[in-house]
């Protein structure tokens, strides 16, 4: 009777919701891919993903080899240390070890080999294009947002000689230089051709929003994005105030562009690891709030990097219909969290968040990122239909895919506008 009338029992909920997050496909809503007409911008392959910064800082906790020994040797030597301490000497227990072990399967490789040989012989004989759609395929990504930064002289050449982009590539304009380094972000300006100059006058303002203007025209990115250290504070005295303010959410109104804060970086607490080294602070809150008040008329994505700003971070969303809580970023990409994080989310605000993004620098990662994530997702989501039906709620197949879709890409073309 239940499921002819598409009301679903307790014994047949868990089935149909990791069915529905599993077929459902999902947008990517940040990573730091980018398309195979990138050439070496693009990464992927096996000694790119085992040399992933996750798995260098762990190399470092099962081998007596110093961080200058390592970056003294070829990427694919570094590959073999790591594979054989990690993988062949230890159990890949770790999130960022299992992860490889995850991807390796699903392309039908074996994560038990002694060494590189099999993986480097199967990427050996594929073409990116065509891995570009296996990958999106198995992680079952149909869309996914890039980070882009026309500060990084690499990738600038990239946008500046129209390396073709693939639509499903979603572009979003980087410029972590302008709040956190104006001397940089000034200086790229100035090369450009814009009147800007280290102090903050209006002329330099006005320079400022027009860089991003060309840009914005260029990339046609989904949102504005910028990382923050944990110790951001706003508003305050500092030229991150004075620039967000007189700068960046001027652009966001003119264009209709939401502003996405990535709040919690504690950089380089060791930096000898190089980009491993880098750490997590607690952060202000209600900063968010704050942002949220003053500019009712701007759309914000934000993500934290500490477990315990996560709580207040749903609360004030409760607070600001114009602040989504989106993925659970960095450091908090490991199930536990995963899981805790989303059932928190769906406590306090119910199915009008983001879960998840990967976050993923390397094409493979979307692999296992996406499919750990659905799992912690679906048990999060299981739990929270478990207590409707418990309550007397008449539950539908409808609704959990609905909630899912919902989550899984509605919920950001909704946010930023994508038809």
């Amino acid at each position: 009777m239940a499921a002819a009338s598409g009301m679903i029992t307790a014994a047949e909920l868990q089935q149909h919701v990791e069915e529905a997050v599993q077929r459902t496909p999902v947008i990517d809503v940040h990573t730091h891919l980018l398309p195979a007409s990138f050439g070496p911008l693009c990464l992927w392959g096996i000694d790119e993903l085992v040399n992933y910064h996750y798995l260098v800082a762990e190399l470092f906790r099962s081998t007596p080899l110093r961080p200058q020994e390592f970056w003294a040797l070829t990427k694919p030597q570094q590959a073999d240390l790591i594979w054989d301490a990690l993988f062949v000497k230890n159990t890949p227990l770790s999130e960022a070890t299992a992860g490889v072990v995850a991807v390796m399967t699903r392309l039908g490789l074996d994560p038990t080999q002694p060494d590189l040989k099999q993986a480097r012989e199967y990427f050996a004989s594929v073409k990116v294009e065509e891995y570009i759609d296996r990958v999106l395929g198995l992680a079952n990504v149909s869309e996914l947002v890039m980070t882009n930064d026309p500060f990084n002289p690499a990738e600038r050449a990239m946008w500046e000689q129209n390396k073709p982009c693939p639509e499903r590539f979603h572009r979003a304009l980087r410029m972590d230089p302008v709040l956190n380094d104006w001397g940089t972000a000034c200086g790229v300006m100035a090369a450009a051709g814009f009147n800007t100059s280290a102090e903050l006058t209006a002329r330099t303002f006005s320079e400022a929003r027009r860089f991003l203007d060309g840009w914005i025209s260029r990339l046609r990115p989904v949102y504005l994005a910028v990382s923050m250290p944990f110790t951001f504070k706003y508003p305050d005295d500092s030229p991150c105030t004075v620039l967000i303010r007189e700068v960046v959410l001027p652009t966001c109104i003119q264009h209709n562009i939401p502003f996405a804060l990535m709040i919690g970086v504690s950089r380089q607490v060791n930096p000898a690891l190089k980009d491993a080294g880098d750490s997590v602070g607690y952060a202000d809150t209600a900063l968010v709030e704050r942002l949220c008040a003053e500019n009712p008329g701007v759309r914000f994505l934000v993500t934290m990097l500490a477990r315990e700003n996560q709580h207040a971070l749903c609360v004030a969303a409760r607070k600001f219909s114009n602040l989504m809580p989106f993925g659970c970023w960095w450091f908090l990409n490991n199930p536990s969290i995963v899981e805790e994080i989303t059932a928190e989310r769906l406590e306090l605000l119910g199915a009008t968040t983001i879960p998840q993004h990967s976050d993923a620098r390397i094409l493979d990662q979307l692999i296992y990122k996406l499919q750990h994530s659905r799992r912690a997702i679906s048990r999060a989501l299981c739990a929270s239909y478990s207590r409707l039906l418990a309550d007397g709620y008449p539950l539908t197949r409808i609704q959990i895919d609905r909630d899912v879709e919902r989550m899984f890409s509605g919920n950001f073309r909704r946010w930023v506008g994508l038809a």
